[in-house]
């Protein structure tokens, strides 16, 4: 299964994708898209492309969006909400169901604690998904992202499966 996790930005917007086989991972691809143009519709619809020509490319068959977190400037939060939509609505319009994690659930998912910094995901992506190299943090969170996501789907199938074998 292919798994692309995506760290949503206007600026920088972090995309990767990774392949699951049983507990095997395996680094596909990552990236950061970096919307162009003047104004906000402009720099949304920029984004849209970057993201569509991506799914397009690696197909996934799962994807994930970290959660808006709560920024000091309301203005903040609310661009980052906008360039999250777009985020949900590429692999939405693709057809996937779109997870979505809060920040301290991807970092304790992959480095094992909530409040990790930039470099220790990067650092423990590194390790997870061997020759591996994200070409910014943002890449590095949407690998973390991917194998949060990753490591959900795998839960909730062996879960449905001990289900199904009870009854």
């Amino acid at each position: 299964m292919r798994v692309m996790g995506i760290d949503p930005g206007l600026r920088a917007c972090g995309w990767g994708v990774i392949e699951t086989d049983g507990a095997r991972l395996r680094h596909v691809a990552n990236g950061t898209c970096r919307p162009e143009g003047e104004g906000m519709g402009a720099r949304l619809l920029s984004l849209h492309g970057l993201l569509s020509a991506v799914l397009a490319t690696h197909r996934p068959d799962a994807a994930a969006v970290e959660q808006t977190f709560v920024n000091a400037g309301g203005q903040s939060t609310l661009k980052l909400g906008q360039a999250r939509g777009i985020a949900m609505l590429v692999p939405a319009q693709a057809g996937l169901a779109v997870g979505e994690y809060a920040p301290n659930a991807v970092k304790k998912a992959v480095v094992g604690v909530g409040h990790a910094g930039k470099d220790q995901i990067a650092h423990m992506v590194k390790m997870q998904l061997p020759g591996c190299a994200p070409d910014s943090a943002d890449a590095a969170d949407a690998l973390a992202i991917a194998l949060c996501h990753a490591f959900h789907l795998q839960s909730a199938g062996r879960l449905a499966a001990a289900i199904g074998a009870r009854a």
